[in-house]
């Protein structure tokens, strides 16, 4: 949906939907359980919304850099139409896609599976959550970092991070919280302080 969004305008709304609809469709069995720390988590999740935003903050020129501004990680603009920022109903759900179903979805996907199946793709069930690779380690934070387009670089200390969260408490809600709180807080700066940017 994500990539279908650039072409076809799905409204929030639906994509909330349909991204829950998927979770209890094909993921309730892998999501049971609860967080291991959740307070923790939620300080690591704090942490890497600083981490986020901070090269900003610091050196507001950073992502003008062709590093950051080229066409092949595109440019760092958010995709919110001007008309939609003001609507209570849009940012309601965008809130809940970036806290609820992205943190879940990708998760799911990112520390869940690929990791597991870069170490054994002919049944990644037998490798239990958290097994540790140099190669599966770098290769999910790496592309990882290469889905959040101009955000690369926070993007890929980000990847390292969960996936180190992962490999130390094997524990896919205690990724999950810290996805969630980070996503949180950036959509509270993107709202609050009009930094549209951060939602791509």
């Amino acid at each position: 949906m994500l990539a279908l969004q650039k072409y076809v305008p799905i409204p929030a709304p639906v994509r909330f939907l349909v991204s829950i609809a998927a979770i209890l469709a094909v993921s309730r069995e892998p999501l049971r359980g609860r967080p291991s720390s959740p307070l923790l988590s939620i300080l690591l999740g704090l942490g890497v919304f600083a981490i986020w935003i901070g090269p900003d903050a610091i050196a507001p020129a950073w992502r003008t850099s062709v590093l950051f501004n080229n066409p092949v990680v595109g440019q760092p603009a958010g995709n919110t139409p001007p008309a939609l920022k003001n609507d209570f109903l849009f940012l309601f759900f965008r809130i809940a896609i970036s806290v609820i179903a992205v943190p879940i979805l990708e998760e799911l996907f990112w520390r869940g599976w690929l990791m597991r199946w870069l170490i054994d793709g002919d049944d990644f069930r037998r490798v239990p959550l958290g097994k540790y690779t140099p190669m599966a380690f770098w290769v999910t934070a790496l592309l990882f970092a290469a889905e959040h387009g101009s955000f690369w670089d926070v993007g890929l200390i980000t990847g390292a991070i969960y996936n180190w969260w992962m490999v130390r408490n094997r524990n896919i809600w205690d990724c999950i919280v810290a996805h969630a709180v980070t996503n949180g807080a950036l959509a509270a700066w993107v709202v609050g302080a009009g930094q549209w940017q951060y939602w791509l």
